[in-house]
């Protein structure tokens, strides 16, 4: 679980690597082994995007709510 906007980004880059290892292991993966090479990392990326978006959605608990006139 994200706590704060540090692990946000920490997140966020985690996320961005995996993208790029998946990115690099689909250059050169045989077709055959692609299933299962992509499955874990697919399934990392899904969990973490999940927690990023989660945090972004809840209230932040300092923020000042404003209302629109």
């Amino acid at each position: 679980m994200i706590r704060n906007d540090q692990e946000l980004a920490v997140s966020r880059g985690r996320v961005a690597k995996l993208e790029r290892l998946l990115e690099d292991l689909r250059r050169t993966a045989r077709p055959e082994e692609w299933p299962a090479l992509s499955s874990g990392y697919r399934l990392e990326i899904e969990r973490m995007q999940g927690e990023i978006l989660d945090y972004l959605v809840r209230s932040a608990p300092d923020a000042k709510r404003t209302t629109a006139a």
